[in-house]
């Protein structure tokens, strides 16, 4: 069986979805590997890295599409690419299903085996191919690093000749695995951190990460059985937001994580609650790509906002891509090793297993998932 691997051409992407050490892996597995030319490029991975792991190169992009059994890839597809692939090719990649129904209608169309590694399910079996979470947590610590960058005053208390230099304040909104991670960032560079999420059942991660927890009583709210927060009313959100207000304005740096899978993000953070932090006060929105938490972000920019500066840039993991290929390669690998026949030499669909049906989107010219379908159908 072929497993292609081309390169990322979305701009500004410098992760690679396959490293030479899990090339490797994949040819012990019995796959015949093939990579596009500079495939690595980006991450300081050479071509000749790949072929030393049993890959071979290719320069014909159309011809690496067209003859791939599995496509292994980081970022979904061009509609221009779909129909460059064979009938019955599996391509695993982010797809975005919920908001991508061109996308999904086309690889439909075209009998592509469309899996999304958004979709992965939380289980205790599927850690190990969860991309999401092992790219939240790298986001979770470069938010902290661009924020004490910005920062015009250090984070850590320093005692001194000339006095004492009290410790940076940092309040994180979201403590899920991002937020988790920037915590303990901002622990470890000498911070005091709070933190809130509308789930009570992690202030004790929070906790023993040194953090404060603050505590919000919002009424009923819970997490998915996938562990994602729940949307919040609006009567919730604005709780939220009131409750917040005090703890932003003493804040040096603001941290938000806040997103709800599939749905545009919550608003926490509002123009008057800018206004009322300290000129030179940052704020980091890592939801800024898909709406935004902060009023004020810019998708992809840092932003000036009456001295505070506001940083709603994208691909955060992407700006360590080195570690995030290498993560992102594992958790690829992982998912295939899993669905990979020894006797047939192949990646094999079964609707049977635990975690591959959760993340099929489309199969055999059909949407086969189950919550993409209906909102295909405008059910959702």
């Amino acid at each position: 069986m072929r497993i292609a691997i081309p390169k990322e051409t979305h701009p500004g992407e410098n992760r690679v979805p396959i490293t030479p050490d899990t090339a490797k892996k994949l040819c012990r597995l019995g796959a015949e590997v093939v990579i596009e030319a500079g495939l690595g490029a980006g991450s300081g991975f050479a071509d000749s890295e790949y072929t030393d792991a049993g890959a071979t190169v290719s320069s014909d992009r159309s011809q690496l599409f067209g003859s791939a059994d599995v496509l292994l890839r980081l970022r979904k597809p061009e509609m221009a690419e779909i129909s460059q692939m064979k009938r019955g090719c599996v391509h695993i990649s982010y797809l975005d299903p919920f908001n991508e129904r061109e996308l999904v209608t086309a690889l439909k169309d075209a009998g592509i085996t469309s899996i999304s590694m958004e979709m992965i399910p939380r289980t205790t079996r599927s850690q190990k191919m969860d991309a999401l979470s092992s790219q939240a947590n790298l986001a979770g610590y470069v938010m902290v690093i661009q924020a004490a960058s910005h920062l015009p005053r250090i984070f850590p208390m320093m005692m001194t000749p000339a006095g004492t230099l009290k410790p940076a304040n940092v309040f994180v909104i979201g403590a899920g695995v991002a937020g988790l991670q920037a915590i303990a960032t901002a622990k470890r560079l000498g911070a005091k951190v709070t933190a809130f999420d509308t789930r009570p059942v992690v202030a004790e991660q929070v906790q023993s990460l040194g953090a404060k927890f603050l505590e919000i009583d919002l009424g009923e709210t819970g997490q998915t059985a996938g562990g994602y927060a729940l949307e919040l009313t609006p009567e919730q959100v604005d709780k939220q937001r009131q409750a917040q207000k005090d703890i932003i304005a003493k804040s040096d740096v603001v941290i938000t994580t806040a997103q709800v899978f599939g749905r545009k993000p919550p608003v926490l953070v509002t123009k008057d609650m800018v206004q009322g932090m300290a000129p030179g006060s940052v704020i980091v929105d890592m939801a800024a790509e898909t709406g935004g938490n902060v009023e004020g972000s810019v998708p992809n920019e840092t932003v000036k906002v009456g001295g505070v500066t506001i940083i709603g840039k994208g691909n955060l993991a992407g700006e360590v891509a080195r570690d995030a290929s290498q993560m992102y390669s594992a958790n690829l690998f992982n998912l295939v090793e899993d669905n990979w026949d020894q006797e047939k030499n192949a990646f094999v669909v079964d609707f049977e297993d635990d975690i591959l049906p959760g993340c099929i989107i489309t199969h055999g010219g059909e949407v086969t998932n189950e919550t993409i379908k209906k909102i295909m159908e405008g059910g959702a």
